[in-house]
């Protein structure tokens, strides 16, 4: 799951181009985006699932020393990224403290919850997952574990897309409310070069906001797959790993832009 999910959900946006200069030096941008742990978390992400979807695919023999090398690959990537992860759930516990609860609408409020709780648990188990996996502690516990975290991350995206939606929902009144402001201006020939730019910045907020929502349905798809075990016409290898390299290709877009 992208951290950034449910804690940006009610979180104010702003365009990257506000604080961030077009003309960046690509190597200076490419050491500030290596040096956040969610940079190096996105770029194992998009390995992981190439690799997956070489392998669901079926495009090399099972026979091949190519393949074997490639499930280890994705075996020892997936588990890297659980270490990436280690107290990540403090973020949510913080997303949510600084949320504004007060000014919270009982919807919001109830969303918050189950979008910041069920992310924030679902880190926090993953952190046992990760020991169980390394060897830490009994490998046994952990089939229950990772039903844990699967059922946790889907409930928090539930939350989180619905967060989201009622986001775009008031982007989209802003849009419309904007569009007014500059047909009015242009009917009576004033300048609206100020509106103009806040035109393009609530676009470039939208499509962010939509492409978000798109991660976290593809996310989301995960989750309930290992919640089903793989079972069912949506849930197979394939699908599950092309879903896994678009939310990584968003959520890698995303980061770079941020950082």
């Amino acid at each position: 799951m992208d951290p950034s999910k449910a804690s940006t959900a009610l979180a104010p946006s702003k365009s990257s181009t506000d604080s961030k200069p077009k003309d960046r030096d690509f190597l200076n941008h490419l050491e500030a985006y290596l040096a956040k742990r969610d940079g190096v978390d996105k770029l194992l992400k998009l390995s992981r699932y190439a690799t997956k979807i070489i392998l669901a695919s079926s495009v090399l023999p099972e026979t091949l020393p190519l393949t074997g090398r490639l499930k280890s690959f994705e075996s020892s990537v997936g588990l890297s990224r659980k270490a990436f992860r280690l107290g990540k759930f403090v973020q949510d516990v913080n997303a949510f403290r600084n949320s504004h609860l007060d000014s919270l609408s009982r919807e919001d409020l109830i969303l918050s919850v189950i979008a910041y709780g069920g992310e924030g648990l679902y880190y926090f188990v993953e952190q046992f997952i990760w020991l169980a996996k390394s060897g830490l502690i009994d490998p046994k516990h952990s089939r229950s574990l990772q039903k844990i975290s699967a059922w946790a991350e889907f409930i928090g995206y539930i939350g989180s897309i619905s967060l989201k939606f009622r986001d775009l929902k008031m982007i989209l009144e802003d849009e419309a409310c904007l569009a007014s402001t500059i047909e009015i201006a242009i009917s009576r020939g004033d300048g609206y070069k100020e509106e103009d730019q806040r035109m393009k910045k609530l676009k470039a907020k939208k499509l962010m906001k939509k492409l978000s929502i798109v991660q976290d349905l593809a996310d989301g798809l995960m989750a309930l797959a290992d919640i089903r075990d793989g079972k069912g016409m949506l849930f197979g290898p394939l699908w599950v790993a092309s879903a896994g390299l678009l939310s990584a290709v968003i959520s890698t877009h995303k980061n770079w832009l941020s950082c």
